[in-house]
């Protein structure tokens, strides 16, 4: 095993060696971040949650097996992480807002901007619009790039499942970017 994969230094972690987590920090704070900021579209929530993330790797460093990839058991507790934190949330009756002005600001830029921008920024929306689960499926695998076997690890599913999941996912999020293609067209 190489002495700087990924389940090497984890390893060493969980024996007690914590300086390792420092790069294993420097190496997945920003797909974590980019996950979290997917999800919530909030940077100070996005940069708490990686936090909370590397702290919980700490915690339960014992847990960690090697089984597997890391990134697998990673992004598991960070979507554990993200669950709780808007349990918590929920549980202190704060709302969740949807910021609609950002969404209206989104779109009518989009109308400005040029064609290859303005599909980006469709798409983004399109993929704010979806089901949380549907949305984090889609992050997982093509944006912070896990195959459907890690995911399904990760979600406590099977692989055929996460097939069928991630094709009304793709489903959705195409309709949902005709759609506002068409409104933006209209404007």
């Amino acid at each position: 095993m190489n002495s700087t994969s990924d389940k090497a230094l984890m390893m060493k972690v969980k024996k007690g060696d914590l300086d390792k987590l420092g790069l294993l920090f420097e190496r997945y704070n920003r797909p974590l971040f980019s996950f979290f900021y997917r999800m919530c579209k909030d940077c100070d929530l996005s940069e708490d949650l990686v936090q909370s993330v590397f702290e919980r790797i700490l915690k339960y460093r014992e847990t960690y097996t090697g089984n597997g990839k890391f990134t697998t058991w990673m992004f598991s507790i960070a979507r554990n992480a993200h669950i709780d934190h808007y349990r918590k949330e929920k549980r202190s009756e704060i709302p969740v807002e949807i910021d609609e002005d950002r969404l209206e600001a989104e779109e009518n830029e989009s109308v400005i901007i040029d064609q290859k921008e303005q599909k980006k920024n469709l798409l983004e929306i399109a993929l704010d619009r979806l089901d949380e689960d549907k949305r984090e499926v889609i992050i997982l695998s093509r944006y912070e790039g896990l195959k459907y076997k890690e995911i399904a690890d990760i979600l406590h599913t099977t692989e055929g499942a996460i097939k069928v999941k991630m094709f009304r996912a793709m489903k959705e999020l195409k309709d949902l970017v005709t759609m506002l293609s068409e409104e933006c067209s209209y404007e």
